[in-house]
């Protein structure tokens, strides 16, 4: 039997929930859409708010032939077979069939080159979905070429719309007497996502009695406790991803942290199995480069991120080989969370004393009036004193003398140290 979300999936607009704004009456995808004037987009949004739904029902409502692949697991190759079978569906005056590539932003540069002609050419009106940034992601030559629609995140409302038509519809779920008391759990659970939503759902479902002819006494009432109760006991079977894209990931990060490549490249391994994306891999390896090494070696911030351009352009299975020299290269480099420290206890500064005013001496003075007010005056240009430093104060008098930064102990942030000593003397108590 197809799960839950499959068998709830809207076949039309009117059936369609959420993103008003480009599906709700004399909204501008709607009007494409009943005009059969559809461009090549990008549907961009966060997981289950309908991004291929939303495909699948413009072919529908087109009436146009429509070819599904997942950038997880196709290449090149894939991507043109796809388009020569896409000319074989063309007819005189046809419309052009439907190319939908999910999670877009997976595929490489190569990868995305290969679309170029067919969607230039007309050959196919391409949509792509992701839940990456398409500025960042989707090449320029190609992204030129397609309209990006934002598909916002579902309301509360709109969840529980959801929600109630399953119950109602479903053929399954009217078996079961189902009422929900309590539905903070189910909402903070989805996490915005409807297909987790869904998915939680049908899992409550197995939980509750069947209908009988008489419905008395009979009704599953369901309240918080009992949905957190119940996903946290079968959280694999309700969400297969969750335990890859949040404990494994953390577990490839703490053992980054903790000076271990052996872990680091298991745990790697696991998420690349599991077909995690790899940009996303990346992208958490330039956070841990500053957050976790920063200046204890600054060099691995520039290999993480040259790791992630590096990544973008090759894409996988090769992304592999240069994901795991980064690992292996965060995981012996040596630690040190001092940056890390230093903004977030300036940031605790200035949310506990506001907009303190900024030295005279420091301020900028453009005009003639600025500088009567004694903007800038006094300031010392630090080139022109010995070892290009002399001492002034910078910091707004209230919070004088106080220090944010504080250098770990290792070989590059003791140097560090010194030279603040030698420079500051005893200001900041280095």
């Amino acid at each position: 039997m197809q799960p839950l979300a499959e068998r709830m999936r809207p076949r039309s607009l009117d059936d369609y929930i959420g993103q008003k704004h480009l599906v709700g009456q004399n909204a501008v995808l709607r009007r494409a859409i009943e005009s059969d004037r559809i461009p090549s987009m990008i549907l961009w949004g966060t997981p289950g708010v309908g991004k291929t739904t939303l495909a699948n029902i413009i072919a529908s409502v087109t009436k146009r032939a429509f070819f599904q692949l997942s950038a997880i697991n196709s290449g090149v190759k894939d991507v043109r077979e796809t388009i020569e079978e896409a000319k074989r569906k063309q007819f005189f005056n046809t419309a052009n069939p439907i190319l939908f590539i999910d999670e877009i932003h997976r595929f490489s540069k190569s990868q995305q080159d290969s679309l170029l002609g067919a969607v230039e050419k007309g050959i196919v009106t391409l949509i792509g979905a992701t839940t990456e940034n398409p500025s960042f992601e989707v090449i320029p030559a190609l992204l030129s070429r397609c309209q990006v629609y934002v598909l916002k995140e579902l309301e509360p409302d709109d969840l529980l719309e959801l929600v109630n038509r399953a119950l109602k519809n479903d053929e399954v779920l009217q078996l079961k007497n189902m009422v929900f008391k309590e539905t903070e759990a189910l909402l903070l659970l989805s996490g915005g996502d409807a297909r987790k939503l869904l998915n939680i759902v049908e899992l409550i479902s197995e939980f509750a009695p069947q209908r009988t002819g008489n419905t008395e006494g009979g009704i599953f009432e369901i309240d918080n406790q009992i949905v957190t109760n119940i996903v946290q006991q079968n959280i694999a079977r309700y969400d297969k991803s969750g335990e890859q894209h949040y404990d494994i990931i953390s577990a490839f990060i703490k053992s980054m942290r903790g000076s271990d490549p052996n872990a680091a490249v298991y745990y790697l391994a696991r998420m690349l199995e599991g077909g995690e994306d790899v940009l996303f891999i990346a992208r958490r390896m330039i956070i841990l480069a500053s957050e976790d090494i920063g200046l204890a070696n600054p060099n691995a911030l520039l290999m993480a991120t040259t790791t992630a351009q590096a990544v973008h352009q090759i894409g996988m299975p090769e992304a592999r080989i240069i994901l795991s020299q980064c690992a292996i290269y965060l995981a012996t480099s040596p630690k040190s969370n001092s940056a890390y420290m230093a903004i977030d206890a300036a940031i605790a500064k200035v949310r506990a004393t506001g907009n303190l005013s900024v030295p005279l001496h420091l301020r900028n003075a453009p005009t003639s009036l600025m500088k009567k007010l004694d903007y800038g005056k006094g300031y010392k240009y630090a080139h022109n004193y010995a070892g290009n430093f002399v001492e002034q104060e910078f910091l707004p008098q209230e919070i004088s003398g106080e220090k944010f930064f504080d250098p770990s102990v290792n070989a590059a942030e003791n140097r560090v140290r010194e030279q603040l000593r030698a420079q500051w003397k005893e200001k900041y108590g280095y």
